[in-house]
């Protein structure tokens, strides 16, 4: 767990090709709750995240999350207005770590884009692939993987544009997911292609 604990939040960069400020910080209970309550409450969220539910159940689902030692939870921003919500965890201590093979020093993502003024518009990946910086930068760390809902097939596009690989699917408590994998060489591929605009 050590190796994601030590990436440090929040972080700014301005992506070239998007010519915007990206901004990852941590969510804040008092700032951030209001936000994500309604975010989750959202059309195209409810069926992948299923946390529509009353506001005291999500405000102890949410504070048991940011209690949780083996994951941060993110607002990314672009150009400081917060329009989408990250989890960034290690496998070792996740659910999914029981469902394949898995390095202690593997990393995932779960991530969601909140405001409907931003989905479509590609903002989807500069964030991601600015995230996947940031988890490789840990030397120790090899692999990044996500598990998408097998229904969601805009994420799971996007996923694999970004370099992950699909692996299979997994039958986790809460959904049926598709378990993908980005190794660090893919990454590093994708990243140099969104650098030069061959992405």
């Amino acid at each position: 767990m050590t190796a994601m604990l030590q990436t440090k939040y929040p972080f700014v960069i301005e992506d070239v090709q998007l010519k915007k400020e990206i901004t990852f910080r941590p969510v804040s209970l008092r700032e951030d709750f209001e936000r994500l309550y309604t975010w989750m409450h959202e059309p195209h969220v409810i069926p992948y995240w299923k946390l529509n539910i009353d506001r005291d159940a999500y405000k102890q689902h949410l504070q048991t999350f940011l209690n949780d030692s083996h994951q941060q939870l993110l607002i990314g921003e672009i150009d400081g207005v917060p329009m989408s919500y990250w989890e960034s965890y290690t496998v070792e201590g996740d659910v999914i770590s029981r469902y394949y093979s898995y390095d202690q020093n593997d990393q995932g993502i779960h991530l969601l884009i909140g405001e409907t003024d931003y989905l479509g518009k590609r903002y989807i990946y500069p964030l991601l692939l600015t995230i996947l910086k940031r988890k490789f930068e840990i030397n120790t760390t090899k692999r990044v993987v996500a598990e998408p809902d097998i229904r969601n097939e805009k994420m799971i596009a996007v996923f694999k544009k970004c370099g992950f690989q699909p692996i299979k699917e997994v039958n986790l408590p809460d959904k049926t997911g598709l378990l993908v994998s980005c190794e660090r060489n893919v990454f590093e591929r994708r990243w140099s292609e969104w650098i030069n605009g061959t992405f």
